[in-house]
């Protein structure tokens, strides 16, 4: 659903593709072994041993051997960019049939900035910073995301702007447009639809001149309701699907076509959130009626000036997006408050949705649907002033490591027991990458939890047993990084057991399901500009912890849902502000990296 070709990629942002290794197919042996590993903190002793013998068998089965070369032979294809994209992407997002929010999106909540008073005003400079980037990536003037090695896949910007994800049945499409030709933003009101063109006459309009439309198409939208057709979007994927055939019966395909087409989507909010978690919700989701979710790229502002972003996650992950965040804020700091020109008369365009009755039922039913979906969502944000990058790496720590550890120890307290942890680690060294698992609970992680709460351990044990298990967490987080983590490997095994074959005892052990069951799914971006980042947890049982760290302070935002499991993101957050305190408590005495 393109008429924006990939082999359009042009510019220095895509001048690396060609040189950038394919996903590796890791050794079997290595990865079983990996995998006995991490099932033995998360295992009574009689599971482990159950499930050790399974993976043995299965690793000397001709049939484990059958699938490793079947694995190989699919990642050597000719054209096959990676051999995991297809199906991660159909899985994990496409064919994934929950609401995309609050079950799939997620959002940045950025810093104020006291020199803006006005919605409009904010929106206007965040606008104009993004479609300064947006032409950097049209050009192919970015210069690619890298570390300190190597360049990072850039094919995830395809799917930035003028896209949009499309319901479908069984699976979801993506739609890309042209970039030229359609130099539109579509603003979103009082559940009203409005579109202006960011250029004219050959020239990008100016962020006075973007503010004096948006002051306009706020005072056009607040001057009557609507129908919030964007609600829809919130809805279970296959009612979405039929929904949305329903807009197209009742004659909005141009509708449509303009809100897919477009650039990128701003939403300006009623709300006034006054605390970090009132922010998170109202920039994550609010109250649903301006919205249109199945845009990758939402910048949200209320009308207290706070803003933030909302993320649709199918097809970019957060590193492309957190660089354009950063992007926009940075760009709007520095722009200064200029004069309107003379002459200039602001052009824009009402989106007007056809609401028959059958439509207006639709969007009533969704409605009911994602409020309730919502209103079960339990969100904490926690600041924790006392430990930040920079005070992390002078303890000899490994920042990522350190937080990966606090969280352990909190969710130990809090659970009772180790539970299994997700922490998403970054592939895009590799061509079309985007993540892998890291398995953060260890044996060595469970060991340093123990002895926190065993009054025989001195400091000088648990000083030790903390930097083994921080060492621990960085070889496993280098593994997952380079390509050789457990979870995408097992995955396309077993994604090749044919419909005639009996699926291994590994795939149908328990194990393999609870070991992937994330309690705790964990997750880093950091930044100056947020205040919060954040997404659900990947399960009913569980939490999403998201964390963001800054050079002098930690950020970590808890989510859950209430419901019958006793889940709380205050208790949660309250056992990770005890645990960095006990931590700091512990690491003062002496450097860890002295022990």
């Amino acid at each position: 659903m393109s008429t924006r070709e990939i082999d359009e990629e042009h510019g220095a942002l895509f001048a690396q593709q060609e040189q950038l290794p394919k996903l590796p197919v890791p050794d079997l042996e290595s990865t079983l072994q990996k995998y006995v590993e991490s099932l033995k903190p998360v295992l009574s002793e009689s599971e482990y041993k159950h499930s050790a013998h399974v993976v043995a068998e299965f690793g000397r089965s001709a049939q484990a051997q059958e699938l490793q070369r079947r694995l190989k032979a699919r990642a050597a294809e000719p054209g096959r960019a990676s051999w995991l994209e297809e199906w991660w992407n159909d899985l994990s997002y496409m064919g994934y049939r929950d609401p995309v929010i609050p079950f799939v999106s997620y959002h940045y909540s950025y810093n104020d900035d006291p020199r803006c008073t006005r919605a409009t005003q904010r929106a206007a400079k965040l606008i104009s910073g993004a479609i300064a980037f947006r032409a950097r990536v049209v050009d192919g003037s970015l210069e690619p995301d890298s570390t300190r090695t190597s360049a990072l896949c850039s094919h995830s910007y395809n799917y930035m702007f003028n896209a949009c994800r499309i319901p479908a049945e069984p699976s979801d499409k993506f739609r890309t447009v042209a970039y030229h030709g359609n130099e539109t933003i579509v603003v979103v009101r009082n559940s009203r639809f409005f579109e202006f063109s960011f250029v004219r006459n050959n020239v990008v309009l100016s962020a006075a001149e973007i503010e004096q439309t948006l002051e306009q198409i706020v005072q056009t939208a607040d001057g009557a309701d609507a129908v919030a057709v964007g609600v829809l979007t919130t809805d279970h994927r296959d009612t979405w699907t039929r929904n949305r055939r329903m807009l197209l019966d009742a004659g909005n395909a141009s509708v449509l076509q303009a809100i897919e087409a477009a650039a990128f989507v701003v939403c300006i909010e009623p709300d006034m959130p006054q605390t970090r978690e009132e922010l998170s919700h109202v920039i994550w989701h609010a109250s649903g009626r301006n919205r249109w979710f199945d845009k990758p790229c939402q910048f949200v502002v209320t009308d207290s000036a706070r803003a933030g972003f909302c993320g649709e996650h199918s097809m970019i992950d957060g590193t492309p997006t957190l660089r354009l965040a950063d992007f926009a804020v940075a760009h709007s700091l520095a722009l200064p408050d200029g004069p309107v020109p003379r002459g200039f008369n602001p052009a824009f365009n009402e989106l007007r949705f056809q609401t028959p009755p059958t439509v207006v039922r639709a969007v009533a039913q969704a409605q009911s649907r994602f409020d309730a979906n919502v209103a079960a969502q339990h969100v904490c944000v926690l600041n924790f002033p006392a430990f930040g990058k920079d005070k992390i790496k002078k303890l000899g720590c490994s920042p990522d490591a350190f937080v990966q550890m606090v969280i352990q120890l909190a969710s130990t307290r809090h659970h009772g027991r180790a539970r299994p942890t997700y922490e998403a680690s970054m592939t895009r060294s590799f061509l079309h990458g985007r993540t892998e698992t890291c398995r953060s609970v260890s044996s060595d992680s469970v060991a340093w939890c123990t002895s926190m709460d065993d009054p025989s351990a001195d400091t000088g044990r648990r000083i030790k047993l903390l930097r083994t298990a921080l060492a621990t967490h960085s070889r496993l987080t280098r593994e997952a990084v380079n390509g050789h983590g457990v979870d995408r490997h097992l995955l396309g095994l077993r994604m090749l057991v044919a419909p005639t074959e009996p699926m291994p005892a590994i795939f149908t052990d328990p194990a393999y399901t609870y070991s992937s069951h994330w309690f705790v799914s964990t997750s880093q971006m950091s930044s100056e500009h947020l205040c919060s980042y954040g997404w659900s947890a990947v399960t009913p049982r569980g939490y999403g912890i998201a964390y963001n760290i800054r050079e002098n302070s930690l950020i970590i935002h808890v989510a859950c849902v209430r419901n019958e499991h006793g889940l709380n993101s205050d208790r949660f957050a309250q056992c990770l502000e005890t645990a960095a305190h006990d931590i700091a408590s512990l690491i003062d005495v002496k450097k860890v990296s002295e022990y």
